[in-house]
């Protein structure tokens, strides 16, 4: 899958601009883009939305969701994922979640739903 930043990079690229330049469009520092490009840095909401803005295209494609830069999910489509409850055994049976290339036993995946509720109980 391609990254973020690689993203982010050949469309600058595309459009020949340097990083300064589409930086100053942007409205952030040079250094914070090169930080994006080599994904070392996740921009925030914003910001990746500045930047599809800018360039015409998806959140999506610049996720690396999917490869049409002028493709957005479906409402209901985007509803039903942003909701799926992956502690729910149907889900997992479904869907395989992999670590590592691995693929998660439902045990595990439970394990790691818990890990993931209780880090968020301590914030």
């Amino acid at each position: 899958m391609t990254k973020y930043g690689d993203r982010i990079a050949l469309l600058r690229e595309k459009h020949a601009l340097t990083q300064e330049e589409l930086a100053h469009k942007l409205g952030i520092s040079r250094a914070s883009l090169s930080h994006y490009e080599t994904s070392r840095r996740e921009p925030d909401y914003d910001t990746i939305a500045k930047i599809a803005s800018f360039f015409h295209v998806t959140i999506d494609y610049l996720l690396g969701r999917t490869n049409k830069s002028d493709i957005v999910l479906d409402q209901d489509v985007r509803e039903f994922v942003d909701q799926l409850e992956l502690s729910d055994d149907a889900i997992l049976e479904k869907f395989s979640l992999t670590v590592d290339g691995n693929k998660l036993t439902p045990e595990e995946a439970k394990r790691f739903i818990a890990f993931v509720r209780a880090e968020r109980s301590l914030k």
